[in-house]
C-alpha cells in the first residue's frame, strides 16, 4: 500500500524520447532542382510562386524513406503505402529500440504502447509489429491513434498521462511515425500540394512515459481545445492517386484569433501565468505558425528556438515533430521546478496541451 501510495503521489514523468531519420536526406537548394523539372510544363507565374514557396519555407534539410527520384515518380496509391508500410515498420523499431536503451528498459517492461500516424494506411497498425519483433508482452496493451495529423504527438501525451494516472507504476511508449514525402501527387499542381511539398519531410520519434525519483518533465495538467465549424482546416482527402493534403491558407490566422482562449484559461486553472514558463515545446507546423508564435511569445521575453531549429533541419513531420523538440530538451540541464508547455494543432481543427513541471 505504502509503493501503492508513492506512485499515486506521483505526476506521469517522460522518462526518455529518441528520435529517428530515414537515410535519404536533401537539401533545400538541392529539391528545388527537382521541383524545377517537375513544374517544366506549367506557366511562369506558377512556377515562380511554387520556387518561391521553397525558398521561403525556413526548412533547410528534410528527409525521406523515398529517394528523390521516386518521390517525384509518378506511383499508383498503392506503391506509394507499400513503400510508407515497409521502410516505416524499420523505422519505428529504430526508434523504439533507442528510446528503451535511453531509458535503460527492456521491452517486456512497457505496459502500454501508443502509435501514431496519418500518413498511409497499415492495418494491422504498426505497434503490431513492434510487438512482434521486440518480442514485447503478450498482454502489452495497444492504442493506434491515426487521423489526428500534426496534434498527435501531444494528443498521445495526454493519453498516457491518462493512462498513468489511474495506473499507478506502468510504463507507456508513445511511437511516432509520418511520411508526408509518400503522400506527394505529382499530378497535382495546387498551391496547397506546394506548401506541403515545401515544410514537410518524414521521420519517428518515441516517447516512454512512467515514473522515476530523475528530475524529468512531468505532466502536470493536459487539455484539448477544438474548433467549432473548421473542418475544413486541415486534413487528407483520400482519392483514387492517394491522399490529397488539405491546408486552408487561413490556419495561421486562425491560431493566432483562438491562442488567447487556448493558453491563458488552461495556465489560469493551473495559477501558472506566462511568463512562469520557461520552456516551450511547440510543433513546428510551419514558417508562418512558427513566426505568429513566435511574435506573441517574444512579447514576454520568451523564444521557440528548438521549435525553429527542427523546423530548420527537419521540416514539419507531422505527429512525430514535437517529440524531436522535446528530446533537445531533455539534452538541457533544466531545473527543478521549472514549468514548460507542450502544444501542437491539427485536423479538426484542434489544439492539443500539455503543462509541465520539472520535478
Amino acid at each position: 500500500m505504502a509503493l501503492l501510495r508513492k506512485y499515486q503521489r506521483m505526476n506521469p514523468k517522460v522518462l526518455a524520447v529518441a528520435s529517428a531519420t530515414p537515410k535519404n536526406s536533401e537539401n533545400t537548394e538541392d529539391i528545388i532542382k527537382y521541383v524545377e523539372r517537375w513544374i517544366a510544363d506549367q506557366d511562369e507565374r506558377t512556377r515562380k510562386r511554387f520556387i518561391k514557396v521553397f525558398k521561403n519555407a525556413r526548412v533547410s534539410k528534410r528527409y525521406s524513406i523515398m529517394n528523390i527520384d521516386e518521390v517525384f515518380t509518378t506511383m499508383t496509391f498503392e506503391e506509394r503505402n507499400n513503400i510508407y508500410m515497409e521502410r516505416g515498420i524499420d523505422l519505428c523499431e529504430e526508434v523504439l529500440v533507442n528510446a528503451l536503451k535511453k531509458a535503460e528498459l527492456q521491452a517486456t517492461d512497457i505496459d502500454y504502447i501508443i502509435t501514431t500516424s496519418c500518413t498511409g494506411i497499415m492495418i494491422p497498425s504498426v505497434d503490431a509489429y513492434l510487438i512482434n519483433r521486440l518480442d514485447m508482452r503478450t498482454d502489452v496493451v495497444r492504442m493506434p491513434i491515426t487521423e489526428m495529423g500534426c496534434a498527435a504527438g501531444v494528443s498521445a501525451t495526454i493519453y498516457a498521462n491518462d493512462i498513468l494516472k489511474a495506473n499507478p507504476g506502468k510504463k507507456v511508449a508513445i511511437v511516432a511515425f509520418e511520411s508526408p514525402t509518400a503522400t506527394f501527387q505529382t499530378e497535382d499542381y495546387s498551391m496547397t500540394n506546394a506548401v506541403s511539398s515545401a515544410i514537410f519531410g518524414d521521420g519517428a520519434s518515441c516517447m516512454i512515459m512512467g515514473d522515476t525519483n530523475k528530475v524529468r518533465p512531468a505532466v502536470i495538467d493536459t487539455q484539448m481545445y477544438h474548433f467549432r465549424d473548421e473542418l475544413h482546416m486541415m486534413g487528407f482527402a483520400l482519392k483514387n492517386s492517394g491522399l490529397h493534403i488539405i491546408l486552408d491558407p487561413a490556419v495561421p490566422n486562425k491560431i493566432e484569433e483562438h491562442f488567447p482562449k487556448i493558453i491563458f484559461p488552461f495556465l489560469e486553472k493551473n495559477n501558472i501565468e506566462v511568463a512562469d514558463l520557461g520552456h516551450f515545446i511547440f510543433h513546428p507546423g510551419g514558417k508562418k505558425i512558427v513566426v505568429m508564435v513566435e511574435d506573441l511569445i517574444g512579447k514576454i521575453g520568451k523564444n521557440i528556438d528548438e521549435t525553429k531549429a527542427v523546423l530548420d533541419q527537419f521540416g514539419n513531420m507531422s505527429s512525430a515533430t514535437v517529440l524531436f523538440v522535446m528530446e533537445r530538451f531533455l539534452k538541457k540541464e533544466i531545473k527543478k521546478g521549472d514549468y514548460g508547455l507542450m502544444l501542437s494543432f491539427g485536423p479538426g481543427f484542434s489544439a492539443q496541451t500539455a503543462l509541465l513541471r520539472w520535478e
